[in-house]
């Protein structure tokens, strides 16, 4: 049974990832032909309906008020800007590349808990970290030709995303998840509308745009949901790891929908990436697993 729940939890997963990347393909596309502050508005005022709805029929919907309190205003205000960050940055960047700095999420979630949560990191974590963002380098290529500024903001995008899951860690567990998608998606929608009035154009929507949009908003939709269900169905430790299909996801559409092409160190940085953010979260089960082991000891003696 906890096999065939494990299962269903990466297969949650993966379609979680897929949701997430045929958004940012679709955002990709509708940045040529709007600004990326239009598109980001349109897109989720739709998903925004569309999340109210589902939350209203499965009663997930809470006093708006839940909101004030400091750890959902950060995680609001983290998802926020983390959305605006990378959808700017992939307007301008290939899919993949975007993507490949997203990977490095979990080893700046080990740095944030270490410094803020004053969870312990051993050193072999450390040195999958520090390993990690030397992968993250090389798919920047700071000062060398590939090198683009909007390669920062993916890391502004990682940064923010880690703040947004400790807060996600210290907030109560009375908060729906899909509570927390209803707050987000409308402050996503106001930073959205705030960069449309400060780019000043106001482009056209025409038919193929409008289903890009509608379809943008049910794939993050997908995304939010099976986000949820995933964490909920199985084991952390199994599913987690899953995450790194995203990836995979990217290079595909990148090259199917955009011909873009990953060159050698993308993928050599890619690797690493991936590589050292399995080793971080294997090492962090590791440590669990001796936790609750002596605290099992501790509670029988």
């Amino acid at each position: 049974m906890l096999r065939s729940t494990n299962m269903r939890g990466a297969f949650y997963m993966v379609l979680a990832m897929a949701g997430y990347v045929f958004n940012d393909a679709l955002m990709k596309r509708l940045s040529e032909d709007m600004s990326m502050g239009q598109a980001i508005f349109l897109r989720s005022i739709v998903a925004s309906v569309l999340i109210f709805l589902i939350a209203w029929r499965s009663g997930a919907l809470r006093p708006l008020t839940t909101i004030l309190k400091p750890m959902p205003l950060l995680r609001t205000a983290s998802e926020a800007l983390a959305t605006v960050l990378f959808l700017t940055a992939l307007a301008r960047i290939p899919l993949a590349n975007a993507a490949a700095i997203l990977q490095a999420l979990p080893l700046a979630v080990t740095v944030g808990a270490a410094i803020f949560l004053k969870e312990p990191v051993g050193w072999r974590r450390w040195t999958a970290t520090l390993i990690g963002f030397f992968g993250v380098i090389l798919v920047i290529r700071p000062g060398l030709s590939g090198y683009t500024v909007y390669s920062l903001l993916v890391v502004g995008a990682v940064i923010c995303a880690a703040s947004r899951d400790l807060a996600t860690r210290r907030m109560n567990e009375d908060v729906p998840s899909l509570f927390l998608s209803v707050l987000t998606a409308p402050v996503v929608a106001l930073t959205g509308l705030v960069m449309w009035m400060v780019s000043g154009t106001i482009a056209p929507v025409e038919a193929s745009n409008t289903l890009q949009i509608l379809g943008a908003a049910v794939f993050i939709l997908v995304g939010y949901q099976f986000i949820v269900l995933a964490t909920r169905e199985g084991d952390i430790a199994f599913i987690v790891p899953f995450r790194y299909t995203s990836l995979l996801w990217s290079i595909l559409l990148g090259i199917v929908i955009f011909s873009d092409f990953p060159d050698g160190l993308t993928i050599a940085g890619s690797t690493i990436i991936v590589m050292t953010g399995l080793y971080t979260l294997y090492r962090e089960r590791r440590t669990r697993l001796r936790s609750d082991k002596a605290s099992q000891l501790g509670e029988a003696a």
